[in-house]
C-alpha cells in the first residue's frame, strides 16, 4: 500500500491475504516505524540541529534561514458534503494540504495537515544585528509574514536578479524532498484507499 499507492483489497490478489489483515499491518507497521525511529527522526530540530540548518541556509547565501516551506495537495474523494467548500482547492475539488519545511539535505523537519506548529529558536547575527528568529523560503501562495521570505516577481537590476535566482534555487530543497517521496512511496502521489 504504502509502496504503489494500492487500496488495501487489492492485496489479496497480489500476496493473497485478506483486507483486514492488510490494514492491521500497516498500523503495525506505522507504530514500529515511530518506535524505532522517533528519537533520532520524528522529532523536533534541537539546538544543533537549528545551528545546522543555520549553517546550509548562510552557506547558501541565506543567513538566519531555517529551510524551505511547501505545500502539496492532496485530493479528499470521501469528504463530507457539509465541509467541501472549506476545503475545496485550486481544482474546485475538496483536497487536504500537506505543508512541509526541508532543508538542502532533504530532512523534512516539519510537517503537518491543517495549522502550523511552532518554529524552533534560532540565534544568528547579519552585519552586527542580532535576530532570535529565523526564517523559511516561501513562493508566492504564501501570506506577506516576516518569517516567510518569498521571491521578487519581476526582479530588475543585478542584485535583485541575482537574489531571485538564489532563492528560488534554494526553494528547490523542498520540491526536491517531496520528488524523493513521491518517487519512493506512492502512497505520497495519490493516497490509497482503505
Amino acid at each position: 500500500m504504502l509502496a504503489y499507492g494500492i487500496a488495501a483489497d487489492d492485496t489479496d490478489e497480489y500476496i493473497k491475504i485478506g483486507e483486514s489483515t492488510v490494514i492491521q499491518s500497516l498500523k503495525k507497521f506505522g507504530r514500529a516505524v515511530v518506535e524505532v525511529f522517533a528519537e533520532q527522526y520524528l522529532r523536533s530540530p534541537n539546538a544543533n540541529d537549528v545551528a545546522r540548518l543555520l549553517h546550509i541556509g548562510k552557506r547558501h547565501g541565506f543567513p538566519g534561514m531555517l529551510g524551505s516551506l511547501d505545500c502539496m495537495h492532496w485530493k479528499w474523494k470521501n469528504c463530507p458534503t457539509a465541509w467541501a467548500g472549506q476545503y475545496a482547492g485550486r481544482s474546485g475539488s475538496p483536497t487536504i494540504i500537506l505543508e512541509a519545511i526541508a532543508d538542502y539535505d532533504l530532512w523534512i523537519w516539519h510537517a503537518y495537515f491543517g495549522l502550523p506548529g511552532i518554529a524552533p529558536p534560532a540565534h544568528y547575527v547579519i552585519q552586527g544585528k542580532e535576530y532570535n528568529m529565523g526564517y523559511y523560503l516561501a513562493d508566492g501562495i504564501y501570506p506577506k509574514w516576516s518569517t516567510l521570505v518569498q521571491s521578487i516577481h519581476d526582479p530588475r537590476g543585478p542584485k535583485k536578479k541575482l537574489f531571485a535566482m538564489k532563492q528560488e534555487g534554494c526553494r528547490k530543497d523542498v520540491d526536491r524532498a517531496f520528488g524523493v517521496l513521491q518517487s519512493r512511496f506512492a502512497i505520497v502521489a495519490r493516497p490509497a484507499r482503505f
